[in-house]
């Protein structure tokens, strides 16, 4: 089995995928690391200046400026290895967002929350490799059928994100029960998705790597995800839990102390299904105590502040300040295995030490 791969002419020493996850959980310092040690480090695009001191009065400039300023510092830290991001569909922002990321310099494009159709049209003419993150076999067709048609485009590279993966979800909450997880374990969702990508790479005359994650959390998971066919493994929690990883220690800390019990599926203002760590905030969301007077941020295309139960911008922000009266941390459905802080080295190490090279 491979140990490397590769996305077009950027390459990987290890098999590793980084997941993008917002608010401020992967910035430049997580990011920078896993490239450093040879996976593809991924910041998260959502309200990257949150912690800019100009961030209340003009979010958009404190954003734009954190994008350049994580960019830097990430392949600062990495030595100029690939950094990728991940913006959401969903974002208010989401246009703009892609075209700054391009001109910023982003060595790839990830998005997901939504379905990233007219990506090949904002990042035209650009080096930017452009990956969607889809759910299903399904949405995979839809995807490369739309871009090959509109613009002749197949992606550089897919994720695959199955039903065990943390935060925003592209499933149904009937498809997140117990019985229906057990029926799409990651590995048996590779094969479907393969078969959709295998008639684009031979028009294209390349490969297009399959990136697959979703509970992720030991080295045999990485080996079951390889062995299922896909090219890289993608994993978000086990880096929450790393020194390097952007979010406070009370946050990381809530990862590790979680109890399976304490994963639950929540509904996010999105509009999607989400995964996180109950806590007292959530407790009062479902008793409708959180309702937001306005919309600070106008983060979100599908949120409205009059209906919405929350606004998850600030839940989000104050998550990942350590601040979970206020808000809650993401997971993803195996976080309860998380038993302690490690190096993002040491983890990738471990990740990869059942991979013959």
């Amino acid at each position: 089995m491979k140990t490397q791969f590769n996305i077009g002419n950027l390459e990987f020493s290890k098999p590793i995928v980084q997941g993008g996850m917002g608010i401020g959980i992967s910035l430049s310092k997580l990011a920078g690391y896993v490239s450093k040690f040879g996976g593809l480090g991924v910041v998260s695009a959502v309200e990257m200046g949150s912690n800019y001191p100009n961030y209340q009065k003009n979010p958009k400039a404190a954003n734009r400026q954190a994008m350049e300023d994580h960019f830097k510092r990430a392949k600062e830290i990495s030595g100029n290895r690939p950094i990728g991001i991940n913006i959401m569909v969903a974002l208010t922002q989401y246009e703009q967002l892609v075209k700054d990321a391009v001109q910023t310099g982003y060595d790839i494009v990830f998005a997901g929350a939504g379905l990233p159709l007219t990506l090949p049209e904002l990042t035209r003419d650009s080096l930017t490799k452009i990956a969607p993150i889809i759910s299903s076999k399904r949405v995979a067709k839809l995807i490369l059928k739309h871009w090959w048609r509109h613009y002749e485009v197949a992606p550089d590279a897919i994720v695959l994100e199955g039903p065990l993966a943390g935060g925003h979800l592209g499933f149904k909450p009937e498809d997140l029960v117990p019985e229906r997880l057990a029926q799409q374990a990651l590995p048996s969702l590779i094969p479907g998705v393969l078969e959709e990508i295998k008639p684009y790479e031979d028009l294209v005359g390349r490969q297009i790597p399959l990136i697959a994650g979703g509970g992720i959390t030991s080295a045999t998971d990485v080996r079951d995800t390889l062995e299922a066919g896909a090219d890289a493994a993608q994993i978000g929690s086990r880096f929450v839990a790393t020194k390097e990883c952007d979010a406070s220690p009370v946050f990381k800390e809530a990862l590790v102390k979680a109890k399976q019990s304490d994963i639950e599926i929540i509904v996010s203002p999105a509009g999607l299904p989400g995964r996180a760590i109950h806590n007292h905030f959530l407790e009062e969301v479902k008793a409708g105590l959180r309702h937001p007077v306005n919309c600070p941020i106008n983060c979100i295309k599908s949120c409205d502040y009059k209906t919405a139960p929350y606004c998850i911008a600030l839940a989000l922000i104050a998550g990942k300040q350590g601040d979970l009266e206020n808000g809650y941390v993401f997971s993803g459905a195996n976080a309860y295995k998380i038993t302690e802080i490690t190096t993002v080295k040491a983890l990738i190490d471990e990740l990869t030490k059942e991979l013959s090279h």
